[in-house]
Parts: structure tokens; C-alpha cells; sequence
């Protein structure tokens, strides 16, 4: 089991297919072409005299030399290490630093943020970038490698790693979750019997490789299917949904809202789509209810994590009786049932089933062969998370008499906004560097566009003043943009429990 084996396959079964169209750049590869490029690129990284198990990071938009990596490290042996592009220096440098990666590469658009990164003491030996405005090193380094087969691709088991994929590094925890190969063919396999794939497909991926939903874009070519990669702009989407003839895609709250608003969408031809998974964060009802009517399609919900990959989901048939049935602020407000492969509870904190009525809450636990290995370099975080073969999720729901879970708390204060995992701790201590700040609280507002929104409550030192812009921008200048709270409540204080922690489900009722 070689995740990085999948284009060979269809190299040999239909060696002249698309397997890859690249919006950003125009550019469209064949299978052969594109197994022919990961072959180069995996001779070229072993002979740098990479190892076994030897991280390669990648800091890049969506590219075809991107998902490449990801198929070259698997079919070599090494880690792929990919890194959310958005977040800081100083960010990007804890996440290295847990990685300790001895290869970057990285698309010519980010060279500035490449060259800060090679201003710092890392572990990285070698930095190749590629793309027209690049370098060249990315180039050089794959003319001058063999195109045989790897020698280490046959000697890949499933148990081995594949890749890590961070769900955080912004508050001093590097939280870097290890896949092997296995977990990953597992959550393919889980998102192939919701998705129904079938190899006409068209597979558009919306997000970016940095997160979970590359193990999605990857399954649609395990099944021989072309893939369309873009960097979402909700234009461009409808246009390539039209021109590629897409069938499916993944789209979070803000990416649907923005594409039903385009200017003329009735007007653009969507009839290519068969279905529409939507997840990354809480989607008001309504919402589903228009988008529904919108596009020409099913709909599905999939609730995941990093760690797990998706692990319930809302079906296509749900969606239909919940509408037909009038149901909309109760099905619909599901995040579905446990996966195929997946088995899901919901307990309370010693592990004992909560009631199935839909009332009592408990946390969302997983065991799965798709759930992750652990986190990279952190036995201490891993065993706080996997215990006896199942994984705790901090997510806080109910479930009902069916089994169709209902998250109504995320115990870690976890907010996603626009798909973005953002961690309140990391806001506040980013809004805490305005000195004219007392105490601060940040939560998650339900937002119609982006799923959820970035709220702050700010207490005030005596005899102080600030507004709530520039409480904002206090923040944006210690974050990415997608970070910062969109709305500030001034209070005289923060409501809190004896033990003095502040109780954020009193903020998120205000």
C-alpha cells in the first residue's frame, strides 16, 4: 500500500488521460507526464541522500509541483510536510522546528516569505523553488534525476508515514498529525462510499493542500478521475465547474455563499455537477436550504478533523428528507452518522455512552483505521488524545435515537471560519498586545457567510480607552488576516466560574 503509487497505476491504464489541470497557470498534464514527473522528483530528493522517513516540507499554493511532492515523498519514503502558507514567519518557523524538515520547496509566489524563512537557523540543507518566476532549482533538480522507479516505492508499508498536516503551531504546540499510508487509504475508502465516485468524475478541489481535503482530491485520481486545482476565487470556480464539466467538489459556508452571489449564476452551466460536499465548520440551515436550490445537485455533509479525516456524514438522502419533510432546523443542523469505516460514541468524560436523546452532551470519540498515527514528536498530546484505540475529538455534541450527531461545543474553543481552524487562545494572545487591554475572551459567532466569525470581548484597563478598530488592528498585525475578530464587545468584566476560568458558553449566549 503506496499512497504515491496511485498515478502509476493510471499511467499504465490510461497513460493519456488528464490526471491534472492547473487553473492558476493553464497548465494540463497527462497521466504518463505527471508519473513521469513524480518518478524525477523522487529519484531527485533520494539523491540528495534523503532517508527513510525524512521530512520534505512544501510552502505553495495549489500546483501541480505540489500534489507531485506529495506523490514523489510517498513513493520514496519520505514525509511530506506541508505548510499552511497563510500564517506568519514566526509560525511557519515552530512548525519547521517540529517538523525539522532537511528539504523546502516552495512556488515561486511565496518566494518573499521563503526568503524570511532562509534568514533563520533551520534544520532545511536544500530549497528548491519552481515556477516561471523562480529560481530554476526545482527545474534543475528534476532534469538531472533518474525516471526509473524509486527504489524504495516497493518497500513502503502501509503503517509507514506519509505525511503531517498541522491543525495548529500557533501558540507554542506544534501540533503536526501523522498519517501513514494507511490512514490515508482509509479515508479515501470512507469518502468513496459517501461521495459515490465513479471514474467520470471531475474533481475540483477548492481548499488548500495544506489541509485534509487533499486526501480527498487524491482519492477522485485513485478512481483514474482528472483533478482541476484552482485557488478559490468564486468566479473562477463557476467558470471551471462550466468549462472542466466538474462533478464534484468540496465547499465550505463562504465558498458557497460567494459563488451563489456572482453576478449572473443562473447563467453559467453547472449541469455537470453530480455533488457538492460541504463541511470545514458550521453551515446554517438556510443555507443549505439555497444551495440546494442553487446547484443542480446532491448535497452531502462531512464532519472530520486533521486527524481523523472525515468521520460522520450527513447523506445525500438526509438532505432530501430533511427538506421534504420540513425538517430544516433539525436534521440539518446534523453533522450525520459514523463513516464506513469509522466507528463513533459520544460519551461523557469516563468513557460511558451518553443517552441518545438528543439533549444530553458528551464528546464525539472515533476509532478508525483512518484516524492519524499521532502527533509528530508529541507522545505526551498523542496519548491525551488516542486512548485504548480511540480517539477524543474535544468536539461536544449530542445524538439522537438514530444515531446522527449534533455538535453543539467544541471543548478545545476551537473556531472555523471560512474552513480556517483558529484557535481563541492564539487570538487572545495576539489582541493582549494592545497595553490598553485588561482581560479578553474570544469565541465563535455563527455567521451566514463564513460558517462562524471571530468575536472578542475586551475588558479594559482602568482610565483606558481603545476602539474596536484598533482592537482589530492589534490583531491583524500579530496574525494571519483570517485570524483577527471581526466584532468587539466592550464589558465591564468577564463572566467566570469560582475557579476563576472564564465561562465562554455565557460570552457565545450574550
Amino acid at each position: 500500500m503506496n499512497i504515491g503509487s496511485i498515478p502509476k497505476k493510471w499511467a499504465r491504464l490510461t497513460p493519456n488521460n488528464e490526471a491534472v489541470i492547473d487553473a492558476s497557470t493553464g497548465q494540463r498534464i497527462t497521466y504518463a507526464d505527471f508519473d513521469y514527473l513524480i518518478r524525477k522528483l523522487a529519484n531527485g530528493l533520494l539523491d540528495l541522500g534523503l532517508d527513510k522517513g525524512d521530512r520534505v516540507a512544501i510552502l505553495s499554493q495549489n500546483s501541480i509541483e505540489n500534489i507531485a511532492t506529495f506523490y514523489a515523498c510517498g513513493r520514496a519514503g519520505l514525509i511530506a510536510q506541508p505548510m499552511n502558507w497563510r500564517l506568519s514567519t514566526p509560525e511557519l518557523l515552530r512548525i519547521i522546528g517540529n517538523g525539522t524538515p532537511k528539504v523546502l520547496i516552495s512556488g515561486d509566489a511565496l518566494a518573499d516569505e521563503k526568503a524570511l524563512l532562509k534568514q533563520q537557523d533551520t534544520p532545511i540543507q536544500y530549497w528548491f523553488e519552481f515556477g516561471p518566476l523562480g529560481n530554476g532549482s526545482f527545474e534543475r533538480l528534476i532534469e538531472s534525476s533518474s525516471d526509473c522507479e524509486p527504489i524504495n516505492s516497493d518497500h513502503i508499508d502501509g503503517d509507514d508515514p506519509f505525511f503531517i498536516l498541522y491543525t495548529g503551531g500557533t501558540t507554542g504546540e506544534s501540533k503536526g498529525a501523522l498519517h501513514s499510508h494507511k490512514s490515508v487509504w482509509y479515508g479515501m475508502l470512507n469518502q468513496t462510499v459517501a461521495e459515490r465516485i465513479v471514474p467520470s468524475d471531475v474533481y475540483m478541489l477548492t481548499g488548500q493542500m495544506f489541509h485534509i481535503p487533499v486526501v480527498l482530491a487524491m482519492n477522485y485520481q485513485a478512481h483514474g478521475c482528472p483533478l482541476v486545482l484552482m485557488n478559490f476565487e468564486p468566479t473562477l470556480a463557476l467558470e471551471l465547474i462550466s468549462n472542466e464539466k466538474v462533478s464534484a467538489f468540496l465547499g465550505v459556508t463562504t465558498m458557497l455563499n460567494w459563488m451563489m452571489a456572482v453576478e449572473d449564476f443562473d447563467n453559467y452551466d453547472l449541469s455537470s455537477l453530480r455533488n457538492i460536499q460541504y463541511g470545514g465548520g458550521p453551515m446554517p440551515s438556510r443555507v443549505i436550504a439555497e444551495a440546494l436550490d442553487a446547484f443542480p445537485c446532491t448535497l452531502i455533509q462531512g464532519y472530520g478533523q486533521t486527524e481523523g479525516t472525515t468521520m460522520t456524514f450527513l447523506s445525500q438522502e438526509d438532505h432530501i428528507r430533511a427538506i421534504r419533510d420540513g425538517h430544516r432546523t433539525e436534521r440539518l443542523r446534523s453533522c450525520g452518522r459514523e463513516g464506513f469505516v469509522t466507528s463513533v460514541k459520544v460519551v461523557d468524560k469516563d468513557g460511558n455512552l451518553v443517552p441518545k436523546d438528543g439533549k444530553t452532551p458528551g464528546e464525539i470519540i472515533v476509532k478508525s483505521p483512518a484516524n492519524m498515527l499521532g502527533y509528530f514528536q508529541r507522545p505526551d498530546l498523542t496519548s491525551e488524545t488516542i486512548r485504548e484505540g480511540w480517539m477524543w475529538t474535544g468536539d461536544i455534541a449530542t445524538w439522537d435515537e438514530d444515531s446522527y450527531c449534533f455538535i453543539v461545543d467544541r471543548a478545545k474553543d476551537m473556531i472555523i471560519s471560512g474552513g480556517e481552524n483558529i484557535y481563541s487562545v492564539q487570538v487572545e494572545e495576539a489582541i493582549a498586545k494592545n497595553d490598553a487591554v485588561l482581560e479578553v475572551a474570544v469565541v465563535g459567532i455563527p455567521d451566514d457567510e463564513w460558517g462562524e466569525s471571530v468575536k472578542a470581548f475586551v475588558v479594559l484597563k482602568p482610565g483606558r480607552s481603545a476602539s474596536s478598530a484598533e482592537i482589530i488592528q492589534t490583531a491583524k498585525e500579530n496574525l494571519a488576516s483570517y485570524q483577527k475578530p471581526r466584532s468587539v464587545e466592550f464589558v465591564d468584566e468577564l463572566p467566570k466560574a469560582p475557579t476563576g476560568k472564564i465561562l465562554k458558553r455565557e460570552l457565545r449566549n450574550k
